[in-house]
């Protein structure tokens, strides 16, 4: 099974089975993406931490947002990292999602990651965007679809801190830092049924193609 493609080593991926996987469940320039995403997979580690971001993120942000209830049909379906890549667009926490996975792939230490969900004033509504904490104390940087400059949190006055978690941990944000740790991340039913599909074995087709 390979549920677990984006939780293994690089080097125990098979980018061939994945590429042809993408390939045959969405298109060919699905499999381009999947190429591309491969690229820096093998690229990046080689990079700094801040390297990396920046060739993560602006990979990401080249891809459509679409909401989900265009795109799959359903109001709040958290799209796997390779479903994301597959249909070439997805709304903010996919966009999220896949730079948080890719970012592990590449070296980035889990406890540096925080998938976050603000309030975004400027579109008045509640937003998720992936955050980075080089040191437990740091302001975290600011990965998003909506700014595509990777910024400190004292940078972002539009986003009001919700909740943040990752693999592990689960927090409530009360300011622009790490917050007030409120248990284990299992306690959110999206990020367990996300952990479920992760992989290449449980593609879903979108509702509307989007290539």
């Amino acid at each position: 099974m390979v549920s677990a493609l984006l939780a293994a080593p690089p080097e125990q991926i098979d980018a061939k089975k994945t590429i042809n996987a993408l390939t045959d469940h969405y298109g060919e320039r699905a499999g381009k993406r999947a190429k591309a995403w491969f690229k820096i997979i093998n690229e990046a580690p080689l990079l700094d931490d801040r390297a990396k971001l920046e060739k993560v993120n602006r990979f990401f942000n080249l891809f459509k947002f679409v909401d989900d209830k265009r795109l799959w049909g359903e109001s709040n379906y958290w799209a796997s990292p390779m479903e994301f890549i597959g249909v070439n667009a997805g709304d903010c926490e996919d966009f999220s999602i896949a730079k948080y996975f890719t970012l592990l792939q590449v070296g980035i230490p889990e406890d540096k990651l925080r998938i976050t969900m603000v309030k975004a004033k400027t579109v008045n509504q509640y937003h998720m965007v992936l955050a980075y904490y080089e040191t437990p104390a740091a302001v975290p940087l600011v990965l998003d679809n909506l700014d595509p400059m990777i910024k400190p949190a004292t940078m972002r006055n539009d986003l009001i801190p919700v909740y943040s978690f990752n693999g592990k941990q689960l927090w409530l944000n009360k300011e622009k830092g790490r917050g007030v740790l409120a248990g284990s991340s299992s306690r959110l039913e999206k990020w367990n049924d996300l952990k479920l599909r992760l992989g290449i074995d449980r593609l879903r087709q979108p509702k509307q193609k989007m290539e």
